[in-house]
């Protein structure tokens, strides 16, 4: 099975529009569809026709283009099974712990609640990929608009249990805001501080800090370590849950 060729690019302000491609059967998927004219774009520059649209959730930065798309490509869109109402276009929908393939590649679905309610992540497995959208970002997580801080931090476990060496690719670039924002909460990390600074220098030179891979979030993502005995410290919380750290996380990223 030859390797998935990936196309990154961005979107609207700060979207992350990637195309996925497959070489041997020439299928090429969206992965949400912030926005039409990029996208063709980018499939016009590799000379990919788009055959699926995979969606992550409901909210219009990452649908507006779905209908749009569909209609020019007969696009097959593939959802999240509990936003399916809310999803334009959508053919076939998919829960937690769904599989499905992607031209002989093979795709696990997690539904991750938090930022919405039914936020599904797409996992390639043999192709070490994540395609997290709105749920993990670089040094981040998603806002929770509609679920829990409880919910959020169980379904970044779902991810957290995946191979380190798995690839990540997110919905935004936001990731020199995250990195400032890390150290204020994490601030003897060394791993931490070395990497935001090389954020600074990379987005100072407009390069895109997609993808990361889970080992990198799993040693400096604040949101990912809510066990950790100097966040622990630093935030004085040393007797509460790794549940209620996250929460105090997310509620100071709020107000950051």
């Amino acid at each position: 099975m030859a390797n998935l060729e990936i196309d990154l690019f961005l979107c609207r302000t700060d979207n992350f529009g990637v195309l996925i491609h497959d070489p041997v059967s020439g299928a090429t998927a969206s992965i949400d569809a912030p926005e039409e004219l990029p996208i063709l774009g980018a499939l016009k520059r590799r000379g990919w026709t788009l055959t699926h649209i995979l969606t992550t959730h409901h909210h219009p930065d990452h649908v507006e283009a779905n209908l749009a798309l569909k209609t020019r490509y007969d696009a097959t869109i593939i959802g999240p099974e509990n936003e399916a109402s809310k999803i334009p276009g959508i053919d076939m929908t998919i829960g937690d712990g769904g599989d499905f393939e992607f031209a002989g590649h093979k795709v696990h679905v997690f539904e991750t609640p938090g930022h919405t309610a039914g936020h599904i992540c797409f996992h390639f497995p043999d192709d070490k990929l994540l395609f997290s959208a709105d749920t993990l970002f670089a040094l981040g997580c998603g806002r929770l608009f509609e679920g829990t801080p409880a919910q959020m931090w169980n379904s970044l476990q779902k991810l957290m249990a995946l191979p380190d060496d798995t690839v990540v690719y997110f919905g935004h670039e936001y990731t020199l805001s995250n990195a400032r924002f890390a150290v204020t909460v994490d601030p003897d990390n060394e791993a931490l501080k070395s990497r935001a600074a090389g954020i600074e220098a990379l987005r100072a030179k407009g390069g895109f800090t997609a993808p990361t891979t889970l080992g990198l979030e799993k040693t400096t993502n604040p949101f990912l370590r809510p066990h950790d005995a100097g966040i622990r410290a630093h935030l004085g919380m040393n007797g509460a849950t790794d549940a209620e750290v996250f929460a105090e996380i997310r509620k100071r990223k709020d107000n950051f």
